[in-house]
Formats: structure tokens, C-alpha cells, sequence
């Protein structure tokens, strides 16, 4: 799998939109294509790389965790709506 595509699932997978997931591949694209080879001193090059995979380690991690508080949520909600029902129910029947 080529390295572009699996960095789109895996943004897609973290809830990023398909334009911002296309933005991210296209820009590190374009910073990859505009670094030098290998052969050049290019430690300032990953420095900058390694920074930027960080800060997008970290606005994945929060939309992680905002992803799970919503989930969690929702199951409150869902078993509140749960719990009046059959107590509506239990109540009809009397």
C-alpha cells in the first residue's frame, strides 16, 4: 500500500474530512518532493517532519478523545431513554 493512501485512511478513520485529509497528503507531498535527497544534510528537513507528525499525533489524539466522550454521551442519553420507557411501560400496566 503506498504510503499516501494508507495516511488518507488512516486520517479518514480519525474522523478527518476528506478535503483535510487531502490537504495533509498534498502538503507532505509537497514538503517530501521539495527536500532534498539523501545524499544532502537534510536533519533540519525530519526535524521539521517530525514536529509536524507530532502536532498531527496530537489533533488526532484530541479528535479521539472528543470522538469518545460524544460516544459517551450518546450511551447516557440512549439508556436514560431506555430506563423512562420501561418505566412507562411497567406503569401502563397497573
Amino acid at each position: 500500500m503506498k504510503l499516501e493512501t494508507a495516511l488518507y485512511k488512516a486520517l479518514v478513520a480519525a474522523n478527518v474530512s476528506e478535503e483535510n485529509a487531502i490537504a495533509v497528503i498534498d502538503a507532505l507531498e509537497k514538503k517530501m518532493s521539495s527536500n532534498p535527497g539523501p545524499e544532502a544534510n537534510t536533519s533540519g528537513g525530519q526535524t521539521e517532519l517530525q514536529a509536524e507528525i507530532a502536532l498531527l499525533r496530537t489533533e488526532m489524539r484530541a479528535l479521539f478523545y472528543r470522538l469518545e466522550l460524544r460516544i459517551a454521551q450518546l450511551a447516557i442519553v440512549m439508556g436514560t431513554v431506555i430506563i423512562v420507557a420501561l418505566l412507562i411501560g411497567f406503569k401502563s400496566l397497573h
